[in-house]
């Protein structure tokens, strides 16, 4: 199960990531990272761009490199889901979640299932010590659904 972390161990992880790589600590790169964390649910560059344009100076260009920092320590995860635009997510702490993925629209939306986590974390794996999971269901969405039927 995700644990509850607060903004400021989220914002030290990107600071100690930016320090160990020798990039620059910027204040446009803490106001991607803030925002995506008070973000709730999946995102891609272009709304966070959009999301951002009126409170902050960035441009897009930021924004992807910011994505590709913060990929690369392990704060997001990026899903590229067939022929779609990428998908980001928050990821600090390990999550353990599912997704139902639309295979004629693209939307993503997630979902617990208590007994496909312990399920998963009772299994264990000859040499390998999984960290975290995440599950991929690839169907049709009912608003989808109900488009083809008319």
């Amino acid at each position: 199960m995700k644990e509850e972390y607060s903004y400021e161990t989220i914002k030290q992880s990107f600071t100690d990531y930016l320090i160990k790589h020798n990039h620059r600590k910027t204040p446009e790169r803490y106001a991607i990272l803030e925002r995506i964390y008070a973000y709730v649910g999946h995102f891609n560059a272009e709304f966070l761009y959009n999301s951002m344009i009126e409170d902050f100076r960035v441009s897009l260009a930021t924004v992807y490199n910011t994505l590709d920092l913060l990929l690369d320590a392990k704060l997001v995860v990026k899903h590229q889901l067939g022929g779609q635009i990428a998908q980001y997510e928050k990821a600090f702490g390990g999550t353990a979640h599912n997704h139902l993925i639309c295979t004629n629209c693209g939307k993503v939306k997630e979902f617990a299932d208590k007994n496909i986590r312990i399920s998963i974390e009772s299994k264990t794996f000859a040499l390998f010590e999984p960290a975290s999971y995440s599950l991929y269901l690839y169907g049709i969405c009912n608003k989808c659904k109900q488009s083809m039927v008319k």
